[in-house]
């Protein structure tokens, strides 16, 4: 098999189908929640989350079996039933329609695989097996979540708020780069793991006023 190209989609308004209603399901909606999809869902019978994410207003639900029409103007979509020909079946729509899908555990029906991921704010640390070891996805994540914690993402996020102000402040690319590796590569992380947020929100202080003098 040919290696995976790994992506981060925007998946932000775009219309994303889940068929099936069990706790797989959930699991995929809730993750297209995260991202600010339009999540369609189309299955008979539906859990509790999954119902009361309807009633919110958060999801369509129809409880009903799929129709070849609903993957009208669908981006992307996964496919979580019980039904080995249901599968197959939305599978071969969305293969004919050019529709990235994913029918969760039966990796050749999947264009597309979900990783293992570990997310720190705007920091996401992805990994995947390509379909070969799910499980050791999940130890390698839970090992990353004991290394990486909330202050990596209010690190990344500090860099993402300065690296605006820097690119209108300064027009030369060259003294751009010297700056965001100077607070990439600056003790500021350090003292957030130490807890020191008010010594870290000094030392960012001093970082941004000495390139504006």
């Amino acid at each position: 098999m040919a290696h995976l190209f790994p992506i981060f989609l925007s998946l932000s308004g775009k219309k994303c189908l889940v068929v099936g209603g069990g706790q797989v399901a959930e699991r995929k909606i809730a993750d297209l929640l995260e991202c600010e999809a339009n999540v369609n869902v189309i299955s008979p019978t539906a859990g509790d989350l999954i119902r009361l994410w309807s009633n919110q207003g958060l999801i369509n639900w129809q409880a009903r079996e799929i129709i070849y029409s609903d993957l009208d103007n669908i981006f992307l979509a996964f496919v979580a039933t019980n039904n080995m020909h249901t599968n197959q079946m939305v599978v071969n729509w969305c293969r004919e329609r050019a529709i990235m899908v994913n029918a969760v555990d039966d990796p050749p029906n999947c264009d597309f695989y979900v990783p293992a991921v570990v997310r720190r704010n705007s920091l996401v640390v992805a990994i995947s097996t390509e379909g070969k070891s799910p499980m050791f996805s999940r130890k390698l994540r839970e090992q990353l979540e004991g290394i990486i914690g909330e202050e990596y993402g209010e690190f990344v996020d500090f860099l993402g708020e300065q690296r605006e102000c820097i690119k209108q402040a300064v027009t030369d690319i060259k003294e751009r780069k010297k700056i965001f590796e100077a607070l990439a590569d600056s003790d500021i992380l350090d003292l957030l793991k130490a807890g020191e947020r008010e010594r870290a929100k000094e030392r960012m202080e001093q970082c941004m006023s000495s390139w504006q003098d």
